[in-house]
């Protein structure tokens, strides 16, 4: 497992703990690393502003604030094999991460045999991954730019993030640098760092009209 999907599956180990929690040592046993690592890994999640803080004291461990788990939610196989779906073709695409995660939770939720039905759908749904994925690294630091609201300066250059694009097969961040709306495609880009900065928030109407087969991700 690499350092990003155990950051996220350590997520959700802490989430399913409840308010029991989990220790170091506990987790290392899990996740077959060193205590060192997971002390690592929590402190990375800490810095990324997920709830988590260590109880000390005997028996104490990493605990997740209540205020971050979901209710309990009932989904069906057929919505959980939709999301399935959805998920499995934005594979190394921007904020994919979060997909796999947000589709971990809705597992875990289910019953054993959704979640079988589930599976079969899903075992019928082919995806041929043809678009070349943009850089790890480089796309969860745009990630974070956006989701933070902080100044990015990507191959030298600084840049105010606006949105994400997609547009003629390839996703694009839109943003304003040197006074001026660019567009930096990214599986070109090289080099990404996210500073301490505060972005300075843009209406995404200043870039102008969106053409008519263009929709936001939340008009689904």
């Amino acid at each position: 497992m690499n350092r990003t999907d155990r950051l996220y599956a350590l997520r959700e180990e802490l989430r399913r703990a409840g308010p029991a929690g989990r220790t170091a040592e506990r987790l290392a046993e899990v996740f077959e690393v060193s205590t060192r690592t997971i002390k690592r890994d929590i402190a990375a999640l800490q810095q990324g502003g997920f709830p988590v803080w260590a109880r000390p004291g005997p028996g104490g461990g990493y605990v997740v604030d209540k205020a971050a788990t979901l209710p309990p939610i009932n989904f069906t196989d057929a919505e959980v094999a939709g999301l399935a779906a959805a998920v499995a073709a934005h594979r190394g695409q921007p904020f994919d991460g979060y997909a796999r995660a947000a589709l971990v939770k809705a597992l875990s939720v289910m019953d054993t045999q959704a979640r079988k039905r589930a599976t079969l759908v899903n075992d019928r749904v082919w995806i041929d991954y043809t678009d070349p994925p943009s850089d790890a690294r480089i796309r969860r630091t745009v990630e974070r730019a956006l989701h933070e609201r902080r100044v990015l300066v990507v191959d030298d250059v600084r840049v105010d993030p606006v949105f994400l694009a997609r547009t003629d097969g390839s996703w694009f961040l839109v943003g304003r640098a040197g006074g001026v709306i660019k567009w930096f495609r990214l599986e070109s880009i090289t080099a990404a760092r996210l500073t301490r900065e505060p972005s300075v928030v843009i209406p995404v109407e200043e870039i102008g009209i969106p053409p008519v087969t263009a929709k936001a991700s939340a008009d689904f």
